[in-house]
């Protein structure tokens, strides 16, 4: 039964894996803003232009749903579609709204020109360097290979986007504040995909659903050498009839 629905799992999880490498490729003959996203610039002493749509960020996350998807059903982990569907979701999506909305703030406090609309822009075409490391990584099992793509892809996108924050920034104390915040949450949020997102999700699926248990199988009881099974009625006859004649002795 397990193999079998291990077999389902992978085959779902090549589809993915099709599904999701098409989805990083085919946009890049269209939009060279995923290619600029991975470019960082050098001209810091003048705001830098931001892209104001969502539709290439929005894509980018429900990329990384499916590559998140693609890697939970590779480590043969047996839960219910819906429920992982759910939590990719909300992890992707509560990252991309949540540490933008978080930066916004800070933006807000260091006085930097940047509104909600341009900072989800920019959170979300970050995240083209994740997908990448996390499509190679999630079938390519080395961790040497994983700090390598980190550092070069990761950090690519990452600086990228701390090279726009600081032109839009005034004072070497508030890009510090809002750059250094903004690349540690991008750079931690991989190595939490990479190594504690299956197990978190897991951890969580357990409590809340119970362990993957087998279902219990009814074994035959043993029968006492000392009473076969062809002759146990006949003995439990011969007791009764015992204390039958037992208790008629006492009466007289």
């Amino acid at each position: 039964m397990f193999s079998a629905v291990r077999e389902m799992n992978k085959i779902q999880a090549l589809q993915n894996f099709i599904s999701a490498a098409s989805a990083l490729i085919s946009p890049l003959f269209s939009s060279p803003r995923l290619l600029e996203s991975m470019i960082p610039i050098k001209m810091v002493n003048f705001p830098q232009k931001i892209a104001g749509e969502l539709y290439g960020p929005l894509m980018l996350v429900f990329t990384l749903v499916a590559i998140l998807l693609h890697g939970m059903k590779t480590s043969d982990t047996i839960i219910r579609e819906g429920t992982l569907m759910g939590t990719a979701i909300g992890t992707c999506f509560g990252y991309w709204l949540g540490v933008s909305s978080f930066i916004y703030f800070l933006a807000y406090l260091c006085n930097a020109q940047i509104t909600m609309l341009q900072m989800l822009a920019l959170l979300g075409y970050g995240l083209f360097g994740h997908c990448i490391v996390l499509l190679i990584t999630y079938n390519i099992h080395l961790h040497a290979l994983f700090y390598l793509f980190w550092l070069l892809v990761g950090g690519l996108s990452t600086l990228r986007m701390v090279a726009v924050l600081v032109s839009r920034t005034v004072g070497p104390t508030q890009r510090l504040l809002l750059c250094g915040t903004l690349a540690a949450l991008h750079m931690l949020f991989l190595l939490y995909l990479h190594f504690a997102y299956h197990k978190v999700v897991e951890g969580i699926l357990d409590t809340l659903e119970g362990p993957n248990i087998p279902p219990m199988q009814r074994v035959p009881r043993d029968i006492p050498a000392a009473l076969p099974a062809a002759k146990l009625p006949a003995t439990m006859l011969n007791a009764t009839m015992l204390k039958a004649v037992e208790v008629t002795l006492q009466s007289h």
